[in-house]
């Protein structure tokens, strides 16, 4: 099963509610109050998107938290990659190294285009769409092709 990690699933509870008023400074405490997540969680979720450039923070009294850019210009897959990393299902499409079969696998091509497609979904789903109330989940979703290019590659056939 994929799955995104509790932290990256509380940043979007948390930027979403941020999202409502783009422009305003967040105090941690009350962003906590505000989504019932705990505090220590909040906070530690808030460094890392400041860390990320997806917030910016201000210290002081008057600090806090603000979205960097417009929830529009803010994609879900930056949020996911602020937490978790880099987005991908393998992890040959990570660290070329990392498998003793890399050299020899006939599929990891494919892999790619799968670990695109699903990049490409999340850049398509913005911060301002995750804040918007939803009744229904569209049955359909598009996903241009031209965003899941491969180039061509010289194919070596193993005996």
């Amino acid at each position: 099963m994929l799955r995104i990690g509790k932290l990256t699933d509380y940043a979007i509870v948390i930027l979403g509610h941020m999202a409502r008023r783009p422009g305003q400074i967040y105090a941690a405490a009350d962003l906590a109050q505000w989504t019932g997540v705990a505090a220590t969680t909040v906070s530690k979720v808030l460094k890392a998107l400041t860390r990320a450039e997806v917030l910016t923070s201000t210290r002081g009294v008057k600090g806090g938290y603000q979205l960097a850019r417009p929830p529009d210009q803010t994609s879900v897959a930056s949020i996911i990659y602020a937490l978790e990393g880099p987005i991908a299902l393998t992890e040959c499409e990570l660290e070329h190294d990392s498998c003793q079969k890399s050299s020899s696998c006939r599929i990891r091509s494919n892999w790619t285009v799968i670990n695109r497609a699903i990049r490409a979904a999340l850049e398509s789903v913005t911060l301002a769409d995750m804040a918007t109330p939803m009744a229904k989940a569209p049955e359909a979703f598009y996903i241009p092709l031209e965003s899941l290019f491969v180039p061509p590659k010289r194919f070596v056939e193993l005996d």
